[in-house]
């Protein structure tokens, strides 16, 4: 099976192609899809030999020339080389591209995807913009093109698992977990002293810093919420979080006899990367264990949707429908950015996202250039509301 990797260089990149090291025999590299990180992009390249190599603009190219040149690789060596948006969509939909990783953060992945599903390829999928800004479009592409759509994020990842033993009109409820994040314990009023670094300090996952702090607000699990109703053909309220601080179970789903199926592993992604790449077979994973003489006490609790607004936020802008999702997104990055840099505290996130979910009109968007004008507006719209006085951090 050959692969192309949307986002080589960040954590599911990373733990793709250590599958990929331990299935040799099973897997190659087709295309290292990557951003700015061309030092490790490179190496990358040194050991997986793909024919294609993307990065995300110009002067990235001219850098990943000159790492593999100091490497001493011959150029008759070379991967095709590639940079910016239409480089992405050829990797992810040439003809010798047999399963694609989206794992790109942001809609910068969006078209990518899109277009591989629409080239009937198998995609594991990583990246929660996807669905949360285009859901519609997205699963109608699926549909229509019969392309196989697998999560690759631990909790949907579970719920597929789960989903396999029964039939879909069976289904009552998808039960999906979180840890908490950081700040579970902490008292309402103490979050406005909290400071990025301790946001960053999340207690199970190694995440990115976007994805960590949203992990922190709960937007994250607010975005698995949307995505799980785009994937499994769910209402909002047929998909309810539960606050699991061990992270064993990712995700449950209940059937109308009331039997509810779980899904429990150990805290590595390479088990659900793994799971897509082999679906619907299952082969031994390089993941750790569970040890049972040491799980002696779950936890399970409903989360504090006002304390965590953002969650509540998410489950409204999926029963709204139309663009919401895809502002709500967009909302967000704008405001985490503004958050890790020190302008706004960590309670105002979820007040920019609210404010710009209020001024941002619902759309109807009917193509994926329509989905990410939206997601600019929103972008702008969001700053406008940052650059408003209220929202400020003193000496900001």
């Amino acid at each position: 099976m050959n692969v192309t990797i949307l986002g080589s260089t960040g954590s599911i990149g990373v733990n793709t192609l250590d599958v990929i090291r331990q299935h040799a025999d099973r897997f190659r590299v087709y295309a290292l899809v990557a951003g700015k990180n061309t030092d490790l992009l490179c190496s990358q390249i040194l050991e997986f030999h793909p024919k294609v190599a993307v990065v995300a603009d110009d002067l990235a190219l001219d850098r990943l020339k000159k790492c593999l040149e100091q490497a001493g690789l011959s150029r008759s060596a070379w991967p095709e080389l590639g940079a910016g948006p239409e480089a992405r969509v050829a990797a992810a939909t040439a003809a010798e591209t047999d399963f694609v990783m989206s794992a790109i953060v942001g809609v910068a992945g969006l078209k990518a995807t899109y277009q591989a599903i629409l080239a009937r390829k198998r995609v594991g999928l990583a990246n929660k913009e996807v669905l949360v800004a285009s859901g519609r479009l997205v699963m109608d592409a699926v549909r229509q093109t019969g392309a196989e759509l697998i999560p690759v994020d631990s909790e949907h990842n579970g719920a597929h698992q789960c989903f396999r033993a029964g039939k879909r009109s069976e289904v009552t409820r998808l039960l999906l977990t979180a840890s908490g994040g950081p700040f579970r314990e902490t008292p309402r009023e103490a979050l406005w002293q909290v400071t990025p670094e301790q946001a960053l300090n999340h207690p199970t996952w190694k995440m990115g810093r976007r994805i960590t702090i949203d992990s922190a607000t709960l937007m994250n699990k607010g975005f698995e919420v949307i995505e799980a109703c785009w994937l499994f053909g769910l209402r909002p309220d047929q998909v309810e979080v539960l606050v699991h601080p061990q992270s064993c179970v990712h995700a449950m789903v209940e059937y109308s006899d009331g039997s509810i199926i779980a899904q429990l592993s150990a805290t590595d992604m390479r088990m659900p990367i793994q799971y897509a790449m082999t679906y619907p077979n299952r082969e031994r994973a390089p993941v750790p264990r569970l040890d049972w003489s040491q799980l002696r006490a779950w936890q399970f609790a409903p989360p504090d949707m006002e304390k965590f607004r953002l969650l509540k936020l998410a489950y409204e802008a999926q029963q709204c429908g139309g663009s919401a999702a895809c502002t709500l997104n967009a909302a967000d990055e704008v405001a985490v950015e503004a958050f890790l840099s020190g302008r706004i505290p960590f309670p105002s996130i979820s007040a920019v996202v609210e404010e710009t979910l209020s001024r941002q009109p619902v759309q109807h968007p009917q193509t994926i250039e329509d989905v990410i004008a939206i997601d600019q507006t929103s972008r702008d719209v969001a700053r406008q509301v940052l650059s408003e006085s209220r929202w400020a951090v003193a000496g900001k």
